[in-house]
């Protein structure tokens, strides 16, 4: 394939422009002015028409099965109160009473009355309602779901490592309306349409021989690399799959980390901190807890680099920050540390030192700003510290924790730049990185399109980069979801405008 007049984004290096990229076998193997005369024999051409390519986007932390049932989902975003979020669940019974209720988006932190199961036991229905914190860390059920989902009764909600076993088994609620391979490949296209071109997917159910089959039956437009969690992990060993194997003889489906879940989070009062919590916390555990011993957690890290994966931690608090360093330094693990939301500059210029790498959500910081101040008073200035990371040398990729936030990359990397997401002034500006770096952390690691790199391209009406202020900046960056013409991976067309 030709692509023709096209100007090249400067993601790491200015390059002049237009220019010609001449892609085969699903890498770019020329770029100039030189390939053009050549467009006839070498098969399919493309008149960028000027407009602007780059390496295409990828967001590093998904979990895709529940991204592709979010749209059939009730939106409890807005509920301020545990009786509203009631209500909307009897407004939606009475448009569809022979329907399960999955809700999802609620943050009962700053409600004034806790979640509790009998609120939903007097909705006169016998259908399941499974109501998933917006922050994915807990499920609010009725009696009725907590059956179909054998977990035992209870009047509260059920949270951390007993929800995140539960959650695989939603298809009990469903069936597998919504989770199918056609609904997985929309899930994809919609990606596609925003310059996605590879997804790490970290969904809690389902295994190697899941995403093998879902790829064949035609959920295979996009890179993905799956990763599996500790009950998956004997499965993965015995086959001998390493971080970067193709699962199915296809390398655009291959395996990623071992995904270690080692604290809770921030709304749930969970994630494992130096410090008390300021209100609310957990009796017994006011700086929060961890899911592993130090010991555990080793072990886990030992057994995976010892079979040639990389390891992504889940920790959100500075000490399950803490801990998942001292975790990789003793096993020479590889691999990096999923949110990074709370930390300290030791600890980021440890991570450096280690080469262990930040994966971020950044669209993260614009939920949980108000939160933090109150729970976390005196540390805001350590959440989400992208600048002290870049500043000293630590690995950063961006993704969104799909559904937790959209899967939007254009909306982390604007969060990423100006830290505000309404009409106020940014969050810790201090913390704040360009849009060139933000960028470059959406791309696994291609700079600006040169030859050798795999032909996994997106091509916008405008180049990203230029900008006023960052408020500005950020405003246009959040855009470019309807700025995408075309995307292709390994050369193939993923996504055209029509």
């Amino acid at each position: 394939m030709l692509i023709s007049n096209a100007r090249l984004v400067a993601v790491t290096e200015a390059a002049p422009g237009p220019v010609d990229v001449l892609v085969r076998d699903g890498r770019v193997v020329e770029v100039g002015a030189g390939p053009a005369h050549r467009a006839a024999d070498e098969g399919e051409a493309y008149d960028a028409g000027g407009r602007w390519l780059m390496p295409g986007l990828w967001d590093q932390h998904v979990h895709l099965g529940q991204w592709t049932l979010a749209s059939a989902r009730l939106d409890l975003g807005p509920a301020r109160s545990s009786a509203e979020a009631v209500a909307a669940v009897r407004e939606r019974l009475a448009e569809w009473p022979d329907l399960p209720v999955i809700g999802w988006g609620h943050r009962p932190t700053a409600w004034p009355d806790n979640p509790s199961v009998s609120d939903l036991d007097a909705i006169e229905t016998d259908q399941p309602i499974v109501l998933i914190a917006g922050d994915g860390h807990h499920g609010w059920l009725n009696t009725t779901a907590l059956h179909m989902l054998a977990l035992p009764t209870r009047d509260s909600v059920v949270s951390e490592a007993e929800w995140f076993m539960a959650y695989g088994r939603l298809a009990t609620v469903l069936g597998t309306d919504g989770t199918g391979p056609d609904a997985y490949r929309r899930s994809m296209e919609a990606a596609a349409a925003q310059g996605v071109v590879g997804l790490v997917d970290l969904e809690f159910s389902g295994g190697v021989a899941d995403w093998a089959a879902r790829w064949a039956e035609g959920a295979d437009l996009l890179r993905v690399r799956h990763a599996c969690y500790a009950d998956g992990l004997d499965d993965v060993l015995s086959r001998g799959l390493r971080s970067g194997d193709p699962l199915d003889g296809d390398p655009r489906l291959t395996m990623g980390p071992l995904k270690i879940i080692s604290d809770g989070s921030l709304n749930t009062r969970t994630a494992w901190c130096c410090e008390p919590y300021a209100e609310k916390a957990v009796p017994g555990a006011e700086e929060g807890q961890p899911n592993q011993t130090p010991e555990e957690l080793c072990a886990l890290l030992a057994r995976a680099a010892a079979g040639g994966l990389d390891v992504a931690v889940h920790a959100i608090g500075d000490r399950a920050v803490a801990e998942a360093l001292a975790a990789f330094e003793a096993t020479g693990a590889r691999g990096g540390i999923e949110h990074v939301q709370l930390t300290t500059r030791d600890d980021v210029r440890r991570m450096a030192r280690l080469g262990v790498r930040a994966s971020v959500q950044p669209a993260h910081l614009l939920d949980d700003r108000d939160v933090t101040e109150r729970l976390w008073p005196g540390r805001a200035e350590r959440c989400f510290p992208l600048r002290w990371m870049l500043d000293d040398g630590v690995d950063v990729v961006l993704g969104s924790d799909a559904p937790v936030s959209p899967l939007d990359p254009w909306l982390a990397i604007a969060s990423a730049v100006h830290r505000s997401g309404d009409d106020r002034e940014p969050w810790h500006p201090e913390q704040s990185i360009t849009a060139r770096e933000a960028l470059a952390a959406s791309t696994d690691g291609w700079g600006t399109v040169a030859v050798g790199h795999p032909a996994d391209l997106v091509l916008l009406d405008a180049d990203p980069l230029e900008g006023g202020s960052d408020r500005e900046h950020a405003a246009r960056l959040r855009s470019f979801a309807g700025r995408v013409a075309a995307t292709w991976v390994a050369g193939t067309a993923a996504y055209e405008r029509p």
